[in-house]
């Protein structure tokens, strides 16, 4: 690793007992962040929670001296990012790193009311959505706040909240007590795959009208709701294509 002068310190810590960790929904190990920015999942290193398929992640087969080269660099350009000042960069980069969604996936989804139908049907509007989970305490907050953003704005903007490893019948009870108004659901591995492998909760994806992905936020820091809602607002005013981009409101 390179030497970054003492001005790195380097801390290991229980995923259980992480306040980053819980942050961020992380529940599986291991996971590498660099301040509050979360760089390497544990899908990054070949590892794989309940239900989910393995497969093959940046850092795989971790064994191989060509995968630990990777790491080593990824990690050290994170570093020196976040010591130049730049955190906007590696948020950024970061977000891009297990996956580069550029538009709404083609993928369908069977809502609590029964309803299966496909996500790209949605063209036409501003689409966000959550996955959430009900053992994830900032999620209740976030799903509070979709639902009044889904009160004041109506049809122009559609919500999904998609439940990750979950209890059906916590998430149907969670669900009536914040609002019917969310288009709610349970979120299968498939899904989750097709959203780019989603590895922590909460995390909220930002699509333009035309199906183009606008942003990208994860975990549930005090920007949040700002962040958010001034993207959201801008495609909502312009009601026009936007340009693709990501960024990770952490």
């Amino acid at each position: 690793m390179k030497d970054f002068n003492g001005r790195a310190r380097f801390v290991s810590e229980n995923y259980g007992d992480s306040a980053l960790a819980k942050r961020f929904g992380v529940t599986h190990y291991p996971a590498i962040f660099v301040d509050d920015v979360l760089v390497a999942t544990p899908r990054d290193f070949g590892f794989f929670g309940k239900g989910e398929t393995e497969g093959d992640g940046r850092y795989t087969p971790l064994k191989s001296a060509a995968s630990h080269e990777r790491f080593r660099a990824d990690l050290a350009r994170m570093i020196d990012l976040i010591l130049s000042g730049r955190k906007d960069t590696a948020q950024s980069e970061a977000a891009r790193m297990p996956a580069e969604l550029r538009s709404l996936p083609d993928v369908r989804v069977t809502g609590l009311d029964g309803k299966t139908r496909g996500i790209s049907e949605l063209h036409g509007r501003v689409v966000l959505v959550e996955f959430w989970a009900t053992w994830c305490p900032p999620c209740r907050s976030t799903l509070s706040w979709l639902a009044e953003l889904k009160k004041k704005h109506g049809d122009r903007l559609e919500i999904l909240a998609l439940a990750v490893e979950s209890d059906e019948a916590e998430v149907r009870r969670i669900a009536a007590s914040i609002s019917p108004d969310l288009a709610w659901g349970m979120a299968t591995p498939e899904i989750g795959r097709g959203f780019g492998d989603v590895t922590s909760v909460p995390t909220m994806f930002l699509f333009g009208p035309d199906g183009n992905a606008v942003a990208t936020f994860y975990g549930a820091p005090p920007t949040l709701h700002a962040d958010a809602e001034a993207r959201l607002a801008d495609l909502l005013k312009a009601g026009t294509p936007q340009t693709t981009s990501s960024t990770a409101g952490r």
